[in-house]
């Protein structure tokens, strides 16, 4: 049975998630919509990351297995992105995997950007693909706070009251926050992450950028283990999925 690895690009703006359910449209729907239009087969596009409403993706990665083998990788991709317009998603690009490869289980490391728009005036072209932030957030401090999440903590302050993952404990491998002209950008490098991880840290980062918290005020969240110590969550506008590495 040919299996084939997927690398997506897509707005999340439109959908209420990646993970296909009941409520709105998603991700997964569209993809697997049309891969059943090209084969005739209903089969799962398996995401590397189930991101939430409005999460966008520049390298979100999937994986699909078919029954006939009259598809090559060149052929799945370009019959996926003809029949899924006008849909905001795209394949960028695919191959052929071995049958024990899987999106979700086989990744050792994702990495998001977050992205903060740090001007007074609102965003005209990126609206709905950046947190517009119009007080000015000191990039520095918020980098030198951040550096006290990195490693491996019980990250119970910073995961979403729904999280379902059985352990809060997650080790974060980087977190920078770097200032390019008039945006701010949060980079976060893990395995894996929790429910909302990555927003309720950049949420908790700019009261820092702000002046209103210090790093000992992001360590002393972090030590409470109690999601009410930490900040707000960010908007989804801003996160993307970058990459999920093998």
């Amino acid at each position: 049975m040919p299996r084939f690895k997927l690398t997506i690009e897509y707005d999340g703006g439109p959908y209420v998630g990646w993970q296909r359910q009941a409520n709105g449209p998603t991700v997964q729907e569209c993809l697997e919509d049309a891969v059943t239009a090209f084969s005739g087969e209903r089969v799962e596009v398996a995401g590397a990351g189930r991101t939430d409403k409005g999460v966008h993706a520049t390298g979100q990665v999937a994986h699909i297995a078919l029954a006939s083998t009259k598809f090559d990788a060149n052929t799945v991709m370009k019959a996926i992105n003809a029949l899924i317009r006008p849909e905001p998603i795209a394949v960028i690009a695919a191959e052929a995997v071995s049958d024990d490869f899987h999106a979700r289980f086989s990744a050792v490391e994702r990495r998001y950007r977050y992205l903060i728009l740090n001007r007074r005036p609102p965003a005209a072209l990126d609206a709905g693909r950046v947190w517009h932030v119009a007080v000015v957030l000191d990039a520095d401090a918020m980098h030198a706070a951040a550096q006290r999440l990195v490693g491996h903590h019980d990250f119970t302050s910073f995961r979403a009251t729904q999280c379902q993952a059985p352990s809060p404990e997650k080790t974060l491998d980087q977190l920078d926050v770097s200032r390019d002209g008039d945006r701010v950008v949060v980079t976060a490098r893990a395995r894996s992450f929790l429910h909302h991880q990555v927003r309720n840290m950049v949420g908790t980062l700019r009261l820092v950028g702000e002046g209103k918290w210090s790093t000992q005020d992001v360590s002393a969240a972090l030590a409470a283990r109690d999601r009410t110590a930490a900040g707000p969550t960010a908007p989804a506008d801003g996160l993307y999925l970058t990459d999920v590495l093998y």
